[in-house]
């Protein structure tokens, strides 16, 4: 637990990607061998079931500690992270243990099932065994929730360094499934458990957003150009005679698409097809909107087949004949992927998606503008001899993606952000007008430098009007530019609305609260999208 602590203190000191990649190869190189697959499935989103409700947690630690509830809210208020604000709370820790993180987690896991006393009995003893740190680990071992920013590829290069092996071998390695208390740290980087599961998944192949003119690319012949579509992206394994949809979220999904399943029977064995999982009706692809009602379903009911009816655009074949083909070249993917579709007896269920053919830049500049109307987000650009490589390199393939919608609207509501900005306010709620009155829109934290953000938060601290716990309401004055990427329909929000991936373009200090744009703008826009 010592180590872990001192990994996760290392990791927020510094927002640099070489310091914190060695900081994960110190780590790997010092921890116990039996900590070491724990840390990897935490730091890759494979959370255990929280054992103890939070709203329990917080009711014993305000026990504890002896501070009132209020007091206790506002703390949380202050300090933006829950388990940080009860590990700072809680008085000093009487005692002291010894337990390696495995073992902690272990005994976490054990607690599913127990009674609130067992589980209180044991989260007071941990409290006062532990120091600050150690007690702010342990809560994040309860809810799961580590934001350290560390990503899927930047854990992979450090074990890749720490282990001197390539790093597409280690990302292969811990995807798929596995469990951190069956599986040696060797055994999983040495993927001795992906031969034996034939569910496992390719790393995908990722692009960069287009940072140049595309005439700057050179050639057009040595590229091929795809429409970029706003779905799940998604692999289709059959091996064994057994199939298997993995989202590029490594979630397992095959049972929430059962319209793919005629693959099991039709697919050749050895095959992995890479490709979006999407809406598809009489062969054109619907909004994200209609696609959404079929995620996260644990059943599927006639109607939602019916009205939202699930296809595949394949990009690209990845296995063929049980043969690791992605050092291909992706001419010769195509190919290959081409006949394996055609080959297909139930048809217009997975199809290829189009190549767009183009003789210049210009030429597709001007088809990328009609993205929308195939419910497009742009163009996909790849280079005809380009593997299929584990995550992002510059060069190979590119996202060409259409400018986003943007609105004027006004901040009505602050609230403070966490980790490093715990101490600013850098969560805001959007609003539209409707008529006299202000009605929310939008969501949004990113898009805003510091040196803005710390102008928002002196504006918040000034002009707060109301508060709800955290949560500031403040005098409609700022006006954003909210981007957003699309537009439907919602009964879960009240302007009847939901934009999708809002984000802040720009703050407009050129602009008034009166100048904002209002839920009828928002509404013909919905309606010239359909």
């Amino acid at each position: 637990m010592k180590r872990f602590s001192q990994l996760i203190q290392e990791l927020e000191l510094s927002n640099k990607t070489n310091d914190k990649i060695a900081a994960l190869v110190s780590y790997f190189t010092e921890a116990d061998d039996k900590d070491k697959p724990h840390v990897i499935a935490m730091f890759t989103g494979k959370r255990p079931k929280r054992p103890v409700n939070t709203a329990l947690i917080k009711q014993w630690a305000i026990e504890l500690s002896g501070i009132p509830e209020w007091l206790f809210s506002e703390s949380y208020s202050s300090v933006g992270d829950l388990s940080e604000t009860i590990a700072l709370v809680l008085p000093p820790a009487k005692n002291t243990i010894e337990k390696p993180l495995n073992q902690w987690i272990t005994e976490l896991a054990q607690l599913n099932g127990e009674t609130d006393e067992v589980k209180k009995a044991y989260i007071l003893n941990a409290w006062d065994s532990l120091n600050t740190q150690e007690r702010f680990i342990f809560n994040k071992l309860i809810s799961g929730n580590f934001r350290i920013g560390v990503s899927n590829k930047m854990l992979v290069n450090a074990i890749a360094k720490q282990n001197e092996e390539d790093s597409s071998k280690i990302m292969h390695s811990i995807m798929g499934k596995w469990l951190p208390n069956e599986i040696t740290y060797k055994e999983l980087i040495a993927g001795a458990h992906v031969n034996t599961d034939n569910s496992w998944p390719y790393p995908f192949c990722l692009a960069y957003a287009l940072e140049t003119e595309p005439e700057n690319l050179g050639e057009t012949n040595a590229w091929q150009a795809e429409w970029k579509w706003d779905g799940i992206r998604g692999q289709i394994v059959k091996r064994n005679g057994e199939l298997f949809i993995w989202s590029r979220g490594e979630e397992l999904v095959t049972d929430q698409f059962p319209e793919l399943h005629f693959l099991k029977e039709e697919l050749p064995d050895g095959s992995v097809l890479d490709g979006e999982i999407l809406s598809v009706k009489d062969g054109n692809v619907q909004s994200f909107s209609i696609l959404q009602q079929r995620l996260n379903r644990k059943t599927i009911n006639k109607s939602q087949l019916n009205d939202a009816p699930i296809g595949f655009f394949t990009y690209d074949i990845l296995e063929f004949d049980a043969k690791d083909i992605r050092q291909e070249p992706l001419l010769k993917r195509r190919l290959i992927l081409v006949d394996v579709i055609k080959k297909l007896q139930t048809k217009n269920i997975v199809l290829l998606s189009p190549v767009i053919e183009f003789d210049s830049w210009e030429k597709l500049a001007e088809l990328r503008k009609t993205s929308r109307e195939i419910n497009s987000e742009g163009i996909m650009l790849k280079k005809l001899d380009s593997v299929f490589h584990t995550g992002r390199k510059r060069g190979d393939w590119w996202k060409w993606k259409i400018n986003p919608y943007t609105i004027d609207t006004v901040m009505i509501y602050a609230q403070k952000g966490s980790g490093r900005r715990a101490n600013f306010y850098t969560d805001y709620t959007f609003a539209v007008r409707d008529g006299e009155q202000l009605i929310t829109i939008a969501k949004a934290y990113s898009g805003l430098t510091d040196k803005e953000i710390k102008e928002v938060n002196s504006f918040v601290n000034k002009n707060a009007i109301e508060k709800f716990g955290p949560v500031r309401t403040v005098k409609p004055e700022l006006v954003f530019e909210i981007a957003f990427e699309g537009i439907a329909e919602s009964k879960r929000h009240k302007a009847g609305l939901a934009l999708r991936f809002p984000r802040i373009a720009r703050w407009r200090k050129d602009k008034k609260a009166d100048e904002i744009n209002t839920l009828d703008d928002l509404r013909q826009l919905l309606y010239s999208t359909l």
